[in-house]
C-alpha cells in the first residue's frame, strides 16, 4: 500500500472499532464483518465485494502489530495529509507536515531552498520513513507493507474416514479418533447420523499459513450393518418369523428392541407374511424426532415334517376352501 494512504483512510473507522480495540476484539470484529461481507454470502453484488475489500485491507494493518504501530504514527503526524511533491506556487505537502523538523519553510525545493539544504530534508525523510519501515530503502519504498486483498489466508480442510458400529450410530456417541500426526482429536458422533453422512469439524483441520483461521476436517462416517435391524429413515425395521400356526390362528409373540428388552405384539389371525406390526416410539431417537420399531411378519414354513404332521396337513388341505391365491395375479398379468 503506498504510504500516503494511511493519512487519508481511518482503518479503526472501516472496522467500527476504537483505536485501542484489543487484538482479541479486533479479530473477533473483522470476522464478523467479513462473513457479513463475503462475495460467497453476496454473489454479484459489487458494494459488498467493495466493502470487503475495504475491511480485509483494514485488517492486514491493524491484525499486524508492526504494521498497525506504523499506521499509527503516520496518523499521528499529519491526519489528512498527502505525501505529494509540491509544485511551483503551492503548498509541498509532505514538507507542510515535517517542514518544521528540518527548519524548512512551506516551499521545499520551489520555495528557494539550496540542493544542499533539500539532499539534507530529503536524507532526514528517508531516515524517518526508513525507522518507521524497518528499512532504510527511503521514502516511497517501505519494507513489509501490504499483503493484498482478502486478509489471511484460511487453513485447507482435511478429508476423513471413520466405521461405528450399528448401534452408536443410532443411539450416538464420543469417540476419539487417531490424527496422521499422531495425536487425539474427540468427536460427537450424533444419534440417527446414517451410512456416509458428512460430520465437519470446525477448526480440526490444517493451520494457517498466515495467522488466518484453520480449516475444517471433513468426516465421512460408515455404519457396521446390524445382524437383526435395519434403518429405514428414523425407523428400525426387523423381519419376524412367524409359524404357519401362529398366521392362520393368531398369536402373541415377542419382538427384539435395539439395546433393550423384547416387547410383545399380538399377530391377527389369517395374517399374511409381509404384513407391518408397528412399535410406536421404539426407533431411533433424535433431536429431530422418534422413530417405530417396524416388525416385518415372515411365515416360516418347516423344511421337515413327520409322517404324522404330513397326514394332518393334507387332511388339512382336503377341508379348506378350493381357491387359488395366485388367481388375482394371474388376471391383472393380461390386463
Amino acid at each position: 500500500m503506498a504510504s500516503q494512504d494511511w493519512f487519508d483512510k481511518d482503518f479503526y473507522k472501516v472496522l467500527g472499532v476504537s483505536k485501542d480495540v484489543a487484538a482479541a476484539d479486533l479479530k473477533k470484529q473483522y470476522r464478523k464483518l467479513a462473513r457479513q461481507y463475503h462475495p460467497d454470502s453476496n454473489p454479484g453484488d459489487p458494494a459488498a465485494e467493495a466493502k470487503f475489500k475495504e475491511i480485509s485491507e483494514a485488517n492486514s494493518v491493524l491484525a499486524d502489530p508492526e504494521q498497525r504501530r506504523e499506521y499509527d504514527q503516520i496518523r499521528a503526524m499529519g491526519s489528512g495529509a498527502r505525501f505529494t511533491a509540491g509544485g511551483q506556487g503551492q503548498s509541498g505537502g509532505f514538507e507542510d507536515v515535517f517542514g518544521g523538523m528540518f527548519g524548512g519553510g512551506a516551499g521545499g525545493r520551489g520555495g528557494g531552498a539550496s540542493n544542499a539544504n533539500y539532499s539534507y530534508q530529503q536524507a532526514g525523510y528517508d531516515d524517518l520513513l526508513g525507522g518507521m519501515f524497518g528499512g532504510s530503502q527511503g521514502f516511497g519504498q517501505p519494507s513489509g507493507g501490504f499483503r493484498g486483498f482478502g486478509g489471511p489466508t484460511r487453513g485447507r480442510d482435511i478429508s476423513a474416514r471413520t466405521t461405528v458400529d450399528f448401534v452408536t450410530a443410532t443411539k450416538g456417541d464420543t469417540i476419539k479418533l487417531q490424527t496422521a500426526e499422531g495425536g487425539t482429536i474427540t468427536v460427537k458422533i450424533p444419534a440417527g447420523v446414517s451410512d456416509g453422512q458428512k460430520i465437519k469439524l470446525r477448526g480440526k483441520g490444517e493451520k494457517s499459513p498466515d495467522g488466518g483461521e484453520p480449516g475444517d476436517i471433513v468426516l465421512t462416517v460408515s455404519v457396521r450393518k446390524h445382524p437383526v435391524f435395519e434403518r429405514d429413515g428414523l425407523n428400525l425395521r426387523v423381519n419376524v418369523p412367524v409359524t404357519f400356526v401362529e398366521a392362520t390362528l393368531g398369536a402373541t409373540i415377542e419382538v427384539p428392541t435395539l439395546g433393550g428388552d423384547p416387547v410383545k405384539l399380538r399377530v391377527a389371525a389369517g395374517t399374511p407374511s409381509g404384513r407391518v406390526l408397528r412399535v410406536k416410539g421404539r426407533g431411533v431417537e433424535t433431536a429431530k424426532g422418534t422413530g417405530d420399531l417396524l416388525a416385518v411378519v415372515q411365515v416360516a414354513v418347516p423344511s421337515h415334517l413327520s409322517t404324522e404332521a404330513r397326514e394332518a396337513l393334507e387332511a388339512f388341505h382336503a377341508l379348506e376352501p378350493q381357491e387359488n391365491p395366485r388367481a388375482e395375479l394371474l388376471a391383472k398379468a393380461h390386463e
